[in-house]
């Protein structure tokens, strides 16, 4: 199979995978999926969230992808977090074939230290340590060398009928250190469906920045299970050699002896949050 039909296969991965998935078992989930931008929010105890999903970044000469991602994270506590990512990456260019391999593990642990549910305000931080699981994914310029670490803050607050939530966070690498921003709101449409956006400054260890927009949105298919999906691209032309469309399409599951039925009955005036704020 030659490189153009793998990358066009690549390009059906999303529409496959959902597929799939929306006929499977329900298996609790947490996180910052579809969305770039993180936030305090927690599982809950002894809660799970696990997002399977695909991503795409699509460049006028590079294009970027992630499938599968396996995204795990554990409530330890109500306000504490655990986490464990891994992708396997793609990357094709104008000039060279599809090169494939192992992303990079990512391990973290969110603490929301500040929580007011009479401001409906929640500030918590969320320090990640990525490493590369094999040299030979780094010699092929599919992931970053080796270790990174990501110190952000995050905030969430409720401001009508939509939750505000923002992210500044730098990360620490072996060459130059980059910072990264984000601002996101979330509105629940009923009990199933929740819509998101976002505006997302990112950068690389070569100072690359790329400045993105995306629209997404969370639609609950039963009590443990979610189809989360995202879609948008750089504020800039192709001649900037910036993303012109990223991505984010999958499943969260979510497993835990604290979960609440929200599809069977409305929930109480009090008790209603989006899953954006996603308080335990």
């Amino acid at each position: 199979m030659n490189t153009v039909w793998r990358i066009r296969l690549l390009r059906l991965v999303p529409f496959f995978f959902l597929f799939l998935l929306s006929a499977s078992l329900p298996l609790l989930a947490q996180g910052g999926p579809p969305l770039l931008t993180d936030d305090p929010g927690t599982p809950g105890r002894n809660n799970w969230e696990i997002n399977l999903g695909y991503t795409i970044d699509r460049q006028p000469s590079d294009n970027y992808y992630e499938t599968p991602i396996l995204d795990m994270n554990y409530g330890w506590g109500d306000r504490v977090q655990l986490k464990y990512e891994m992708p396997y990456v793609y990357n094709s260019t104008d000039s060279g074939p599809l090169q494939s391999g192992p992303g990079d593990s990512k391990v973290g642990v969110k603490i929301r230290f500040f929580q007011d549910e009479k401001l409906d305000l929640n500030i918590g931080t969320y320090p990640q340590f990525e490493f590369n699981n094999t040299q030979d994914s780094v010699r092929r310029n599919l992931v970053y060398k080796g270790p990174l670490f990501l110190l952000p803050l995050e905030v969430t607050k409720k401001v009508g009928p939509v939750d505000v939530d923002l992210e500044v966070g730098h990360w620490f690498t072996q060459q130059k250190g980059y910072w990264i921003s984000g601002l996101a709101v979330g509105h629940q449409v009923g009990k199933r469906l929740e819509l998101l956006s976002e505006v997302y400054s990112n950068s690389t260890p070569y100072a690359q920045r790329d400045n993105t927009f995306d629209f997404g949105g969370r639609y609950r298919l039963s009590r443990n299970a979610l189809v989360i999906f995202m879609a948008g691209r750089s504020f800039s032309p192709p001649s900037s050699g910036q993303s012109q469309f990223i991505g984010y399409f999958g499943m969260q599951f979510q497993l835990g002896r604290h979960l609440r039925d929200d599809t069977e009955k409305e929930q109480e005036p009090h008790e209603a949050a989006s899953m954006l704020s996603r308080k335990p």
